[in-house]
């Protein structure tokens, strides 16, 4: 029988209902722009994880970015399930590169770290509008130095099929003046792959942003600010909020072609 990791997070993050998920994503992906700049697909991506209605359309800003390339793709994770369900459907997991990474002495299966976790799952809907046929591998980061993380990319860099996906929001629970000014150096520390001045506070998901960043420097990949916004921006108050932000990367030789 085939194991498959059921959502948890459905009709609380993202609608529940196969028909309005479709909708949503839809609609929020009809209101991202593609990078003008490039002509190619982004080599990866980092992306907010709130609920959608915070942060879907800064997510979908990134993964606009993919529509037109219709690619495979390869995302981070182990699982020992054998696919991942959202309400649109089932994605096959990446058996043979979980494989390949479970070499590695800082990876391993650990379901109990997928259960309940959102930051993948909501992120699943937008794959399945992009792309056609693809598969993931899902890495649930826990405590890991950047190195770690980017020894786990690393195997991928060569695969023009493999796009890599980091699920990060920015400053939390500040107000909205703060927030602007903490999320806008996040924002330039990104746009210098300078993943060393990314404090741990700045983002959730620093960990892996900051491997993603070591990885990028290495290959010369330039990146693209997308979006950079808060929940003050989207659907809530001022006086508290958590930050969104959303960019691309490209090979340089690309951009600049």
């Amino acid at each position: 029988m085939t194991s498959v990791r059921p959502p948890a997070v459905a009709g609380m993050f993202y609608p529940g209902a196969a028909d309005a998920l479709r909708a949503t994503v839809t609609e929020l992906l009809s209101r991202g722009h593609l990078d003008d700049e490039s002509a190619v697909c982004p080599k990866a991506l980092i992306v907010p994880h709130a609920g959608y209605i915070y942060s879907g359309g800064v997510a979908a800003e990134a993964y606009a970015q993919l529509r037109p390339h219709r690619v495979g793709f390869r995302g981070l994770a182990l699982s020992s399930a054998e696919a991942y369900r959202t309400p649109l459907g089932d994605v096959p997991l990446d058996a043979a590169a979980a494989r390949e990474l479970a070499e590695l002495p800082q990876v391993r299966a650990l379901d109990a770290a997928h259960a309940g976790e959102h930051c993948i799952e909501v992120q699943v809907p937008f794959l399945q509008a992009v792309l056609d046929d693809f598969v993931l591998l899902p890495i649930v980061v826990g405590s890991a130095d950047a190195e770690e993380v980017d020894a786990v990319l690393e195997p991928f860099w060569d695969d023009d099929a493999t796009v890599f996906v980091v699920s990060s929001d920015l400053s939390h629970y500040l107000d909205y003046a703060s927030a602007q000014r903490i999320d806008r150096a996040t924002c330039s520390a990104i746009e210098q792959l300078a993943g060393e001045r990314i404090g741990d506070e700045q983002a959730c998901g620093h960990d892996p942003m900051k491997g993603l960043l070591l990885g990028a420097k290495r290959h010369e990949l330039k990146p693209v600010t997308l979006e950079l916004l808060n929940s003050g921006d989207t659907a809530g108050d001022r006086r508290r909020v958590v930050g969104y932000g959303a960019w691309a990367f490209y090979p340089a030789m690309a951009r600049n072609a």
